[in-house]
């Protein structure tokens, strides 16, 4: 199937046409495999390697299947919800239905998509104009169905993408709400990079005989992504990234940490150091990590760090660099952390910077992916950067302070103002327990305001 192209696989004139808008002619090995099993109505379970065109592989299909339903009427019942996506995150609900929109755009097909951290009525005067395809993250979308802004009754396909990754950020009681509220007759359809045994076991709750279509082995890293460890100490490890990111081969890299604090510091700390830098993660909202993310792609920064929620559906051409500042615990995740690089047939440079306390996981990744992973050797330290000239202290009035020298003496001990040495003695006056009856003589040179008041019996009630 090397030599086939689009048109040879039944696609309709408006389709193929987006296609060659899009610069796409020759289908990956995925699409090659799962565009003519869609058509013919199978379910499906397809694995490949993340970044080999997944997404056109269900989406061109769906969009084959859905060209009898396209309308023009501006009617909100001709636009029903005919196919539904399910995506882990926003980010790639996002580059998702932008894709589709990309292939639709020659069409009277419509398709919007949903996904939490946005105020919902902002979604929901579009859901009610109609739209053929939809792509939603789980929560969001059972938001909808709870306040009756969308039905799911005439769905004839979903798609789980990234299903694995579902079942990680624990999607499972949210997904099988979803599927009960889906007609019966559908056709489903079931992407994902790895599979588990959890994943298998999902598919086979609501997938009917389905096609099984793995294009590379299961949990697979591309061989045009070169992978390099980096073992050092974790104090060390802000200092290496630094050397790394002025290296020739870094003009823009992709950072991954495991929390949202440490990606916030690394990202303060760099753009300290003169690097345009940012972050992305949970706490920030979906506009700053839009922008963000926009930024990164037009070239405005060089340096994105970023949690694991940016490590599926990010999809940035020619991406030179992932760096793990920390390698995650779970070894499926590394597989689709260094799969931002690499992609479409690029090369790739995947760095992994790994603390004694990590090379654990380091072991549990190479098990998964099946081959050990090069130990580069120690870059040599970069020159201590220039301290910056202090300034001259501001001339300041201060009381000198004159220090007694020392005493010649055997005993090397100063000696002391006989004031300071003498033991405190309270005076007769001011003895503890002892009432001031008056001062009888008080010194014509003390303040009145400092002179003792005399005492009288009727002042104790006072």
């Amino acid at each position: 199937m090397n030599n086939i192209s689009f048109a040879d696989l039944n696609l309709a004139p408006e389709i193929l046409r987006a296609l060659t808008e899009s610069g796409y002619t020759i289908p990956t090995p995925i699409q090659a495999q799962a565009i003519p099993l869609v058509l013919e109505g199978c379910d499906l379970m397809a694995g490949a390697q993340t970044g080999t065109g997944k997404t056109a592989a269900f989406a061109l299909p769906m969009l084959q299947k859905l060209l009898p339903f396209a309308s023009s009427s501006p009617s909100p019942a001709r636009h029903a919800v005919r196919a539904l996506i399910l995506v882990p995150t926003r980010e790639l609900a996002i580059q998702v239905e932008a894709s589709v929109k990309a292939y639709a755009k020659h069409s009277h097909l419509r398709s919007l998509v949903v996904f939490g951290g946005v105020d919902i009525k902002t979604q929901t005067p579009q859901l009610r104009t109609g739209v053929e395809i939809l792509v939603a993250t789980p929560g969001r979308l059972l938001d909808h169905i709870e306040q009756k802004t969308v039905q799911l009754n005439q769905v004839q396909m979903l798609v789980l993408d990234e299903a694995d990754r579902m079942l990680d950020m624990g999607f499972m009681p949210d997904l099988k709400r979803i599927l009960a509220l889906l007609p019966k007759q559908r056709q489903n359809l079931m992407f994902s990079a790895t599979f588990s045994t959890e994943i298998k076991r999902l598919s086979a709750e609501f997938l009917v005989n389905p096609k099984l279509i793995e294009v590379a082995r299961s949990n697979a890293t591309a061989e045009n992504v070169t992978q390099k460890v980096y073992l050092v100490d974790h104090t060390e490890k802000h200092a290496l990234l630094a050397q790394l990111l002025r290296g020739s081969d870094a003009k823009q890299a992709l950072v991954f940490t495991k929390t949202k604090l440490t990606a916030s510091r690394i990202a303060r700390q760099l753009q300290r150091e003169g690097f345009s830098a940012d972050a992305i993660h949970g706490d920030k909202s979906q506009l700053e990590r839009m922008q963000a993310l926009d930024a990164f792609k037009n070239g405005k920064i060089s340096v994105l760090i970023a949690t694991d929620v940016a490590a599926r559906g990010l999809d940035i051409d020619q991406l030179p660099v992932v760096i793990n500042y920390e390698i995650p615990s779970a070894a499926e995740d590394y597989v689709h952390r260094i799969g931002r690089t690499g992609r479409a047939g690029a090369s790739g440079i995947a760095i992994s910077l790994v603390a004694p306390e990590e090379e654990k996981y380091l072991v549990e990744i190479e098990k998964l992916i099946k081959c050990q992973i090069q130990r580069a050797a120690p870059l040599p330290k970069a020159e201590p950067a220039a301290r910056p000239v202090e300034r001259a202290p501001r001339a300041e009035h201060h009381t000198e302070l004159r220090i007694r020298a020392p005493h010649t003496s055997t005993t090397k001990r100063p000696v002391h103002d006989a004031w300071f040495n003498k033991p405190y003695e309270p005076s007769a006056s001011t003895r503890v327990n002892e009432p001031v009856v008056h001062v009888s003589k008080p010194n014509s040179q003390i303040p009145a305001l400092f002179m003792r008041r005399k005492i009288t019996p009727t002042d104790g009630n006072d």
